[in-house]
């Protein structure tokens, strides 16, 4: 992994890449399902506590379904779903093999949460690197320049399948249970090595910021045992609340299948059969998505709006009780309270990505609302938490270029146990983040 570009240059390079990819046209080509990835043991993964290993192996990692010489350890492991029931998750870790290489860096762990947005669980990281060749595939080779630099100081990289084993789209707790679940497993493993005080940051752009956050903030009272290791997290791109975002982003040229997508994955997260609040068009849009990537989204879906999807009657979201319940609980803020510094990038320029600035929530980088993150950003201010926020003049994609190496800098200054940097006062006010009403 040699960069002879500038660490901006290449990731310019990277982002554009991934946007010519994510929006050309096609099918998937089917996928043998690998067995490793089933948890199979008589044993009820009820008695089983969370983040304890169930299988492991040892696989050559596959770059854009090329073989590389990088090993990495594959583990299944036990989790928690969207409603608090036990499943069993995979991660994928890049650890330095210390019998080649100095591990000086070994317990410097790096929790880099994949931005791979999908409906179908065989697009998972784990199943990238184990040997994938599918075009959304692609996404886990952008993502190495992202983490890469670590791997190649020595550094533990954990990588997870945060959305679970069924690809539940943007159901954000389900994220955060499955990040801290593989950051327990990483420990767990003897042939990782870790040490039990190795330290370990997590960062996420877009997808990843989902997890990255859902950790942050359900990390007290879900997994204790993790603060003495956690000790930060850095995130950009970032979906605070699902309902303002479908507002912002439905009928736009290249984020407008975003919508469904969400729709979809929170319903299957929390067991609602969204069918029947569908017209005809909706159910076309249903059945086309069920395991749909975002490689297949982007710039596919631009007509499609809330009112071409859901009958009449349900044109008022408000009226649909399992929704207006389920949205609510994936709102960024309502799980907890970090105790971890974090810090916060976001795009302001959504309007080169051609989606125009809400009526009701302002301005956004495209997908993400400026204004729902700078609230979010206040309210762990107003609750004690480091925070330092950013914001960016540009869309989405490029965003990215601009928030890794000011993530980078903020991470390798948080293993040099520098105090953690806040601007609190400076955040400007942003949107309400009130859960919905149900009114019916």
């Amino acid at each position: 992994m040699r960069f002879r570009l500038s660490p901006q240059r290449l990731l310019l390079t990277a982002a554009q890449a991934a946007v010519t990819a994510l929006v050309l046209p096609g099918v998937a080509s089917a996928a043998t399902p690998d067995p490793f990835f089933q948890y199979t043991d008589s044993t009820p993964l009820a008695d089983i506590a969370p983040g304890t290993v169930l299988k492991s192996r040892t696989i050559s990692v596959y770059i854009a379904g090329i073989q590389t010489t990088l090993k990495a350890t594959q583990l299944v492991y036990r989790s928690t779903d969207a409603k608090q029931r036990p499943t069993a998750n995979v991660t994928t870790i890049f650890a330095p093999d210390c019998s080649k290489t100095n591990c000086a860096n070994k317990n410097k762990v790096i929790s880099y949460q994949s931005f791979y947005d999908s409906l179908n669980p065989e697009d998972g990281p784990s199943r990238a690197y184990a040997g994938g060749k599918r075009l959304p595939d692609l996404l886990p080779a952008v993502e190495t320049v992202l983490f890469g630099t670590y791997v190649k100081k020595g550094y533990t990289v954990v990588i997870s399948d945060t959305e679970g084993q069924k690809a539940n789209f943007a159901a954000g707790p389900e994220y955060g249970y499955n990040t801290l679940d593989s950051i327990r497993a990483t420990f767990n493993a003897p042939q990782v090595g870790l040490s039990r005080d190795a330290k370990v940051v997590m960062m996420g752009y877009s997808g990843g910021a989902i997890a990255t956050e859902w950790a942050a903030e359900l990390a007290p009272s879900y997994a204790p045992d993790l603060k003495p290791n956690l000790i930060g997290a850095t995130f950009g791109g970032t979906l605070v609340s699902p309902e303002h975002n479908l507002t912002y982003v439905e009928g736009t040229p290249i984020w407008g299948g975003v919508l469904p997508m969400a729709v979809i994955g929170v319903s299957r997260s929390y067991d609602i059969d969204i069918q029947k609040y569908l017209t005809p068009r909706g159910l076309e849009v249903y059945n086309k998505m069920q395991k749909a990537s975002i490689a297949y989204v982007l710039g596919q879906y631009s007509r499609v709006t809330w009112k071409d999807l859901v009958k009449p009657e349900f044109q008022d979201r408000t009226k649909i009780k399992e929704y207006v319940e389920a949205v609510n609980k994936v709102i960024m803020g309502t799980g907890g309270t970090p105790e971890i510094p974090l810090q916060i990038g976001q795009g302001t320029g959504g309007i080169w990505e051609g989606t125009k600035p809400s009526p009701l929530w302002g301005a956004g980088d495209g997908v993400m609302l400026a204004g729902d993150v700078r609230t979010l950003a206040r309210q762990y201010c107003a609750q004690g938490v480091a925070v330092q926020h950013k914001e960016w003049g540009t869309s989405h994609f490029l965003t990215m270029v601009n928030w890794l190496p000011w993530a980078t800098t903020w991470i390798d200054d948080r293993f040099a146990g520098k105090t953690a940097p806040q601007n609190c006062s400076s955040i400007a006010p942003g949107n309400p983040l009130t859960p919905l009403v149900y009114a019916p």
